[in-house]
């Protein structure tokens, strides 16, 4: 059994679409791409198939990836890459069929690029002020209460056009996952800021030994 992982693009109106209904998605394009893929074994077989990091609703991603199995002990992965390019919907774009070098727990970080209209740089600037910034993350285990200033002491943006943007290195392994959005909902309460103007592009998987995610 050889694991093939299928690295993709979501953006524009895919950023949108869920876990659950991603995973149909792929589902039905594995189908459609007639590949050799494994399924499970049982009364209701499927592809099996392992997301790596997924994002929160609306957020765009260059670094998306999902692991299949086949039987097939040398897979030929441009092939392979060929076949899905067409059956993919309008926001998903294949860009590379690959073998794993690194499994999904070795995950540590993310970085993310968001935009804002040029309009809410004083509320950035003000966030860069504050001593802390205590906010509440839930979790399927509950409630924890963390600073965001531990883990982003200051937004430094730049400008660009009519917009102002800036990168953000966060935790992004299974003991502590931060998000951007924990960002924009204290700057919400906090700093005037209107989080359904950003746009959040997540560019770089990054692994504990300080490598991409491959």
């Amino acid at each position: 059994m050889t694991t093939v992982r299928i690295w993709f693009t979501k953006t524009g109106e895919a950023s949108y679409i869920s876990l659950l209904d991603l995973q149909r998605v792929m589902q039905r394009s594995l189908k459609r791409s007639g590949l050799p893929v494994w399924y499970t074994l049982g009364f209701n077989p499927h592809i099996y198939m392992t997301f790596a990091c997924p994002l929160p609703l609306g957020q765009e991603s260059l670094v998306e990836s999902v692991d299949v199995k086949t039987e097939v002990e040398q897979p030929d992965l441009e092939a392979w890459k060929r076949a899905l390019e067409p059956v993919m919907p309008l926001g998903v774009a294949v860009t590379a069929v690959t073998l794993p070098k690194c499994k999904a727990e070795q995950i540590a970080s993310a970085v993310y690029t968001v935009r804002l209209p040029a309009g809410f740089a004083e509320g950035l600037d003000r966030y860069n002020t504050l001593d802390a910034a205590p906010v509440l993350k839930k979790s399927k285990r509950g409630q924890k209460e963390i600073d965001l200033k531990e883990h982003c002491p200051r937004l430094d943006y730049v400008q660009d056009g009519d917009e102002v943007c800036f990168d953000m290195l966060l935790p992004a392994g299974e003991g502590l996952n931060l998000n951007p959005s924990l960002w924009l909902s204290f700057l919400q309460e906090q700093c005037g800021v209107d989080p359904t103007r950003a746009h959040v592009l997540r560019k770089r998987l990054i692994t504990k030994n300080s490598e991409d995610f491959a």
